[in-house]
């Protein structure tokens, strides 16, 4: 089985339990995470293989981390990540992309990332649930946050922390690549009993 097979199954069985666990049925987890029925149902039934944005929502939704959707196998105490061993979520022809390295859910759902952005590229986020919080650490380059009307920039060696319930976008305006590594803490989400999960 290939790598790509092995996350879609791996999406397919965790969204499904996770779903359960919640409490949610289809239409309450496509309403809570702005997703379609149907797309969930493709997802469930490990016939699609959604973008980034699509895996985010739903995630946001469950009140999980990414890592754990993608998980295929939860392992001892301590994870190791090798480099080059991080699951890309997103790229594009450029040569820019982001890698999820970890996540955990144990205190609410936390995810570290790293992300290169090529010169004059950039990404776009939608607006996370509320109490979200990001922590971003430029290591090359210089980074250009912008976070609903306000423009952050951030060198190499420099680091930014926000509330991630706003639109923002990752620019690199620079001429070399840029390079960061992000964490992101979620809040937990409530099932559809109202009790805390």
């Amino acid at each position: 089985m290939s790598d790509l097979e092995q996350l879609t199954q791996a999406l397919a069985r965790n969204l499904k339990r996770w779903r359960g666990e919640r409490g949610f049925t289809l239409d309450a987890l496509a309403a809570r995470a702005g997703v379609s029925r149907g797309m969930i149902i493709q997802i469930e039934q490990a016939r699609t293989n959604p973008s980034v944005g699509t895996t985010v929502k739903l995630a946001d939704a469950l009140g999980v981390s990414i890592t754990t959707l993608l998980d295929h196998d939860r392992g001892p105490q301590a994870r190791v990540v090798m480099p080059g061993q991080g699951v890309r979520m997103w790229s594009n022809g450029e040569g820019s992309e982001a890698h999820m390295l970890l996540g955990d859910d144990r205190r609410g759902p936390v995810e570290m990332w790293t992300y290169r952005l090529e010169a004059g590229d950039g990404t776009a986020s939608d607006p996370h649930p509320v109490g979200t919080f990001e922590m971003l650490h430029v290591t090359e380059g210089e980074l250009t946050l912008d976070l609903a009307d306000d423009r952050y920039v951030v060198p190499a060696g420099g680091a930014v922390s926000f509330e991630a319930d706003l639109p923002h976008v990752y620019r690199n305006e620079g001429t070399v690549p840029m390079l960061m590594t992000m964490a992101v803490s979620i809040p937990p989400v409530q099932g559809a009993g109202g009790r805390p999960s």
